[in-house]
């Protein structure tokens, strides 16, 4: 994140995102598909580690069929290889081509996006830190700090119902941000400037939509 000035003097906190170039690396039909949907590709990835997901971890498959069908895939597109790939429904999916590029500019000041991506992970964190739940008094001889509270009646309901707030992971989860507004494009640099702070570490994977509802 940084901060950028409006032309009113008015300072706009900012995350900077790296969009693009990413490219169409298939295009689905209802025909072929039963949908119409777009699948695009980001960041170039090497042929020989193309078995291989994004984390470095091999998939579960054969090595050389994983390799060859893979290859395949990019190899139609007429398209290098690439790294991360994402499906978009799109009305007007046949209106894309095969290799063409989707860039920043797609987007412009002031549009209104939704932003997704997978949280940061927390680990195993206790019910006042995943839950916000109030602690108990901190005085001496007290036993009840940080504790959940109770976690139900005695004998009826004579069980803990299910979404009880209480210990255990938090964060490493898909959180979508929705209404960011676009605040600059860098058209040169692929690089959007998006008001506030979207989900994810640094160098996360965040996935941009125009968004799905406007603000009341």
């Amino acid at each position: 994140m940084t901060q950028v000035f409006n032309e009113d003097g008015s300072l706009i906190p900012v995350t900077v995102l790296q969009a693009g170039p990413c490219v169409v690396t298939q295009i689905k039909t209802v025909e072929n598909d039963g949908y119409k949907a777009v699948q695009v590709g980001f960041v170039d990835k090497k042929e020989r580690i193309i078995n291989k997901d994004a984390s470095g971890k091999k998939e579960i498959i054969h090595r050389h069929g994983a390799n060859k069908a893979q290859q395949g895939h990019f190899k139609k597109a007429g398209v290098s290889a690439k790294r991360y790939l994402r499906e978009f429904r799109f009305d007007n999916a046949e209106e894309y081509a095969l290799g063409a590029e989707i860039k920043a500019d797609i987007f412009a000041e002031g549009d209104k996006i939704d932003a997704s991506a997978i949280s940061k992970g927390k680990g195993f964190q206790g019910a006042i830190k995943r839950h916000g739940q109030h602690r108990g008094p901190m005085k001496h001889g007290s036993k009840f700090h940080r504790h959940q509270g109770s976690n139900g009646a005695c004998s009826s309901p004579s069980r803990v119902f299910k979404g009880k707030g209480m210990p255990g992971h938090m964060g490493c989860v898909k959180v979508t941000v929705q209404n960011l507004e676009v605040v600059r494009v860098d058209a040169e640099k692929n690089l959007l400037l998006v008001k506030g702070a979207v989900p994810g570490p640094r160098k996360a994977l965040v996935t941009i939509r125009e968004t799905v509802k406007s603000e009341s």
